[in-house]
């Protein structure tokens, strides 16, 4: 028989809970911040409190020494918009900044195609052209001393057995700058050969044989497809040689110190001799705040024309 009675009524399942607003938004930011916390904690306190201690710093007539200073308001700055050193440095790392742009990245992709060309037969080769690299600067900047001597030198030695009188290099302002400029072009060829062959390696094979069975030349494949595809690292490369250029001290510190008579002399090298050893704080502290100004703004104008520059291309 079948079986009577009132009907079963179906119970719908019960939809899940909707979390309030506050507590999605806890959960969408909460991890983020738990990771990027760390970093932004370094970031005040090894760049931020730095940077503005500074700026502060640059207010204050001081030694260094006991406590405080004594405030001076805009006086540094307007001692440094007087200072024929500081303009003097400044037009230094700019001259830097070109020659390093101008010599190093064309010799280093030079380098670079040719190693690539090469294949596995320019091992060798690579690792001796980084050597340089990996010297310390320090020890670099003896032996650079030692080969510029105008006495004992190798360089002035090979003059004058050629009948040639060699100058001294680094003890006569017309030659400091652009002695110490050539050894610091050389150490550094290396790190932007390594960009450059990083970026060939990318670069596809098929292209450039193609290119080859259509007749196109060894320089017509460079020019016209290879270079296009290096474009985007040579701005990196351009970018990275015009801030370390104007940030530099290692080698100008260890061979000339900034002389003779300021002529090799750069903002950090200036900075460091006022700051230690004319024990000026406030001011090296203001010839600092100028030249994080000085990087910041040409920065900002290099990325700025990187980005119209791949935006036309």
């Amino acid at each position: 028989m079948a079986e009577t009675g009132s009907p079963r009524r179906l119970v719908s399942p019960r939809p899940p809970p909707v979390p309030s607003a506050w507590r999605a938004a806890l959960t969408r930011w909460l991890a983020p911040t738990v990771f990027l916390a760390p970093a932004v904690a370094l970031l005040l306190v090894f760049l931020v409190y730095p940077l503005l201690s500074s700026f502060q710093l640059s207010t204050l007539d001081w030694n260094g020494l006991g406590e405080g200073g004594k405030p001076v308001g805009l006086g540094n700055w307007l001692r440094l918009a007087h200072d024929e050193i500081f303009w003097r440095s400044l037009r230094n790392n700019f001259l830097l900044a070109g020659l390093s742009v101008t010599f190093q990245l064309p010799t280093s992709m030079v380098l670079a195609v040719v190693l690539d060309e090469a294949g596995r037969g320019s091992r060798f080769l690579k690792i001796a052209y980084f050597l340089p690299l990996l010297m310390s600067s320090v020890a670099l900047g003896v032996i650079f001393k030692n080969v510029y001597d105008p006495t004992f030198g190798p360089i002035n030695a090979f003059l004058e057995a050629i009948h040639l009188h060699g100058p001294d290099w680094l003890g006569d302002r017309r030659y400091a700058l652009l002695s110490v400029i050539a050894v610091i072009c050389w150490q550094n060829i290396p790190f932007y050969m390594l960009l450059f062959l990083a970026a060939l390696a990318a670069f596809p094979r098929e292209q450039g044989e193609a290119a080859f069975l259509d007749g196109a030349t060894q320089s017509q494949i460079f020019w016209r497809i290879k270079l296009p595809h290096l474009r985007g690292t040579v701005r990196t490369a351009v970018l990275l040689s015009v801030i370390g250029s104007l940030r530099y001290f290692d080698l100008i510190f260890v061979m000339t110190g900034g002389g003779p008579e300021s002529a090799s002399e750069l903002m950090s090298t200036y900075m460091y001799r006022t700051v230690f050893a004319s024990f000026q704080l406030g001011y090296g502290s203001t010839i600092a705040s100028a030249m994080f100004l000085v990087v910041t703004a040409v920065a900002a104008v290099a990325l700025r024309l990187s980005k119209r520059f791949e935006t036309e291309v």
